[in-house]
Formats: structure tokens, C-alpha cells, sequence
């Protein structure tokens, strides 16, 4: 069964005191300004890759992305061998890292940092704010980070939830494409709903082919790839999952994925978490998305996806394991039989499951 994973500048030369008492206050206050402009100018060059979707005033042409890949084969229930496919997710190369959004993390993480700073909020003016989307969000922590940001309130967030639900182009959770959002600080729930599809559209929709859908409809891919991004923040071990997953499907088990025991259960309780810690009693909440229950995929993704985790979805590693379980380090592991699974939590436990 699976087990739930465990989730979990360069220095500036600053004078010396007795230099600093040099500077009058409306000299320093040009120089920090000027020294934060020119950082919020050159994160900008360099995130082009995590800066993902704009206002639309400030857009520019973007290239067109090539289809998404396919080697999954859900109706003779294979997975065809394609040497220029695995060659291009080969982890060793970067292709998933980069595609989950974790090589320009940093990036992101200045640009937020940077957005918060009063004094670029002098630079910028107050119409500008940066909006980090993280993988494996939740609508309601879409909402969030979004109404965080942008100062909205209770009801804004619940407006911005409603916008999703009456105009969600495909389905509602898991439409939300991971990355930077850079817009006007006075954008309506309306608006971002808008430029959140438009993004969905650019970068998901729009690589996923006519002929992919008649054999595996893009929910279904969507909703593999979440599970993904909740079981593991390793891009080398979604594919491999992924390949379980698909095992599972195939042999006509139930899933048993934990985080859809925490969607679940989150979605029934107020505990003051999104992603509550699994407990045994879990396995038996009266839920659709309960995977230890209910045979086949949830009714929809449990959060929303990265790239990469699309592209495992869509991709899988070949394998004959079925079963699988991070150790106390993090450490995957993954066996064909039941009886070689056991053996491994009692090697890393002491006990079996």
C-alpha cells in the first residue's frame, strides 16, 4: 500500500558603519530603490521559465509548445517502449526537474520576497504583485495565495472559488497551472479566473491532442498526475509511480493512495489543515475519493499538477511492482508481491502492514 511520503543571494557589499553615516536618507533611499530595481529587472530576465502567466498588459508573444507526449496505452493496457520518449524524461537529463518548476524555485522565492519589500512597493508602484501558485494546492489554497497577495477577503476568496466552478473549462480542482503570477494588485476574482484559464488552456490543453483524448481523456490524466504530485516531490519517482498506478488500474485493485485519504478527509472537516496527516481510521471515510474503498480513479484530481507530474502520468515507467512505501529518509521502495512489501516495512519498521 502506499504509504504517505514525508513532505514535506549572493551576499551584498554593504559599507562599512562609519561609511554608512556618509549617505544622507534620500541617498539611501536611491540607492536601495535602484539596487532593488535593477534585482526585480535581472529575476525577471532570469525567470522566464517560473514567471509563468502575466497581465495581460504586460504579455508578450509566447512560443508554441510541442504535444505532450504518450506512451501510456490504457485499452491493451501497456506501456509502449519508446527509446526518444525515455531518453527525453530520463531524469539524468533535468527534463522532469525542470518541468515540475523546481529548477527556478529560487527565482520564484526572490520574486515573492522581492514583492513584499515596502520599498519596491515605492519602486514598482502598488499595481503590481507576484503570486506564487505551488504544485499540489488545493482550489481553496489557490484562493489563498491568490487573496493573500491581492488583499482579498473572505468573501473575494469564495467569490474567486465560485468564478472556477461556473466557468472551470474542463473540471474545477486541478486546472491551475503551477508557477509565478505576476498581475495587477487590484485584480478581481473574475480576472484571475480568466488568466488562470487562459493558462490552463496555453500549457495543458493545448498539448494534449485530439487522438490522446478518445483513448485516455485528459481528466483522467489530471487526476493520475495530482495523486502524483501529493505521493512524492521527486520527479524521478512520479514516473515510477505512475507505472504502479497504472499496474493497480490494470489489475482491478483498489489505488490505497494516502492523499486521497487526506482530500478526503479535509474536505469534510475543519481541522486547519488541507493535507491532515493519514491515520488508520482514514481508510474507512464514506468519501468517492477514498482510493482504500472505491475500485478505479477518483471522481476528479485532488490538486492541481505540474508538468512534470503530467508528463508521468502520461508517460509511466515500465515495472511489475504493484506495491510501494517511502522509508523514515524518504527513500522509495517497491516490490511485485504483497509478501516482498511486508518484508521491506519490517526491515525499515519492524513491523508489517
Amino acid at each position: 500500500m502506499a504509504q504517505s511520503p514525508q513532505r514535506q543571494l549572493m551576499p551584498h557589499a554593504f559599507p562599512q558603519r562609519s561609511q554608512r553615516k556618509r549617505f544622507r536618507r534620500p541617498q539611501l533611499h536611491a540607492v536601495v530603490s535602484l539596487g532593488i530595481a535593477v534585482l526585480v529587472g535581472i529575476t525577471a530576465l532570469l525567470s522566464l521559465p517560473t514567471v509563468i502567466a502575466v497581465d495581460t498588459r504586460l504579455a508578450q508573444a509566447e512560443p508554441v509548445k510541442p504535444p505532450f507526449p504518450v506512451t501510456v496505452d490504457p485499452v491493451n493496457e501497456t506501456i509502449v517502449e519508446d527509446p526518444e520518449v525515455e531518453a527525453l524524461l530520463d531524469d539524468t537529463h533535468g527534463t522532469l526537474a525542470a518541468a515540475s518548476g523546481l529548477a527556478g524555485s529560487a527565482l520564484a522565492w526572490i520574486a515573492n520576497a522581492v514583492a513584499s519589500v515596502p520599498v519596491y512597493q515605492q519602486v514598482a508602484g502598488s499595481d503590481l504583485a507576484f503570486v506564487d501558485i505551488k504544485a499540489g494546492y488545493r482550489e481553496e489554497e489557490v484562493a489563498y495565495a491568490f487573496g493573500r497577495q491581492l488583499g482579498w477577503n473572505t468573501k473575494q476568496q469564495a467569490a474567486f472559488l465560485k468564478q472556477v466552478h461556473e466557468n472551470a473549462p474542463i473540471i474545477e480542482e486541478g486546472q491551475f497551472v503551477p508557477g509565478t503570477y505576476v498581475l495587477s494588485s487590484a485584480a478581481s476574482p473574475a480576472y484571475v479566473q480568466e488568466l488562470l484559464s487562459d493558462r490552463f488552456a496555453k500549457e495543458i490543453s493545448a498539448r494534449y491532442s485530439t487522438t490522446s483524448e478518445e483513448v485516455l481523456p485528459i481528466t483522467d490524466v489530471l487526476t493520475i498526475a495530482s495523486m502524483l504530485e501529493r505521493e512524492t516531490r521527486n520527479p524521478a519517482e512520479m514516473r515510477l509511480i505512475s507505472g504502479i498506478i497504472w499496474n493497480r488500474l490494470w489489475a482491478g485493485m483498489n489505488l490505497q493512495i494516502d492523499a486521497t485519504l487526506q482530500y478526503a478527509k479535509a474536505s469534510k472537516s475543519t481541522s486547519g489543515s488541507w493535507w491532515p496527516k493519514p491515520v488508520p481510521d482514514d481508510k474507512y471515510i464514506k468519501s468517492a475519493y477514498n482510493t482504500y474503498k472505491n475500485k478505479g480513479l477518483p471522481p476528479g484530481p485532488i490538486a492541481n499538477p505540474s508538468t512534470a507530474a503530467v508528463l508521468a502520468a502520461l508517460n509511466p515507467k515500465k515495472t511489475d511492482c504493484i506495491f510501494y512505501f517511502h522509508d523514515s529518509r524518504g527513500g522509495m521502495h517497491c516490490t511485485p508481491t504483497y509478501k516482498e512489501h511486508v518484508t521491506l516495512l519490517k526491515k525499515y519498521y519492524g513491523r508489517g502492514k
